[in-house]
């Protein structure tokens, strides 16, 4: 599925398209254990959900999945074509979470540039992140939709200073405006995206979109503490799974 040039592709840029990756029929259980956790969630965070909502996580978690779902979604963490990505661009990786995205309740709420670790991290401190250790997103697009808008390369080069006072809303801007080396990638059904964490980018709005992202990063300590073990398989079930990939 990947190959050497995807390989560079990813190293210089910090991203990787694959098409079609996943066959006819292959998504559907997990589209449909998807809407039984994104019904629940929304009904336990309605006012957040009406309000702002763009993503919720921890999809491998009990509370609203029944254990063969659970099951379900960790087969296709552990799954042999999707590895076979992931091991070539970070080495041992682990399993890290999930996320959901979705489009908001609210028609007009703007899309926002940003970097993960922007959350956590102090600008300087995220100057350093862009050296590694690195965490991937893999965003599994469970209908067409218009995808994600990111900065090629900056997964390893710092804010120029139009996406720095984007970014971070400084000298009156905000962090919704275009920026000139943005570059779209719609995603249809079927498609993977691998992207960097660290990069600068934003989702892209539309037609219903719903998108399934596992995370997987390196093994560093900073990062597993991130890491919750209510989202990790029982021991039972990491009997038939890839152990490696959990704590």
């Amino acid at each position: 599925m990947i190959n050497s040039a995807h390989k560079k592709h990813f190293d210089e840029f910090g991203f990787v398209k694959l098409p079609n990756v996943f066959v006819e029929g292959q998504l559907s259980p997990i589209k449909e254990l998807v809407d039984v956790f994104h019904r629940a969630w929304c009904q336990d965070n309605y006012e957040f959900y009406c309000n702002q909502a763009v993503n919720s996580s921890g999809l491998t978690s009990q509370q609203y999945l029944n254990n063969a779902m659970r099951l379900s979604l960790f087969q296709l963490i552990c799954e042999t074509s999707i590895l076979n990505v992931i091991e070539q661009l970070i080495p041992n990786p682990l399993f890290m979470g999930t996320q959901l995205f979705f489009d908001p309740v609210t028609t007009n709420q703007a899309n926002y540039w940003h970097r993960d670790p922007q959350y956590h991290l102090s600008p300087e401190e995220q100057k350093i992140a862009l050296t590694g250790p690195e965490v991937l997103h893999l965003r599994i697009p469970l209908k067409d939709e218009p995808g994600i808008e990111l900065i090629p390369s900056s997964h390893k080069q710092w804010d120029n200073q139009e996406e720095l006072e984007v970014r971070l809303q400084q000298n009156g801007h905000t962090n919704s405006e275009s920026l000139s080396r943005g570059k779209t990638l719609p995603l249809q059904y079927g498609d993977a995206l691998v992207f960097s964490a660290n990069m600068i980018h934003r989702g892209l709005y539309g037609n219903n979109r719903l998108s399934l992202d596992i995370l997987y990063c390196e093994r560093a300590t900073h990062l597993i503490e991130f890491i919750n073990p209510e989202h990790q398989p029982s021991p039972a079930m990491q009997a038939n799974l890839n152990k490696s990939l959990f704590l």
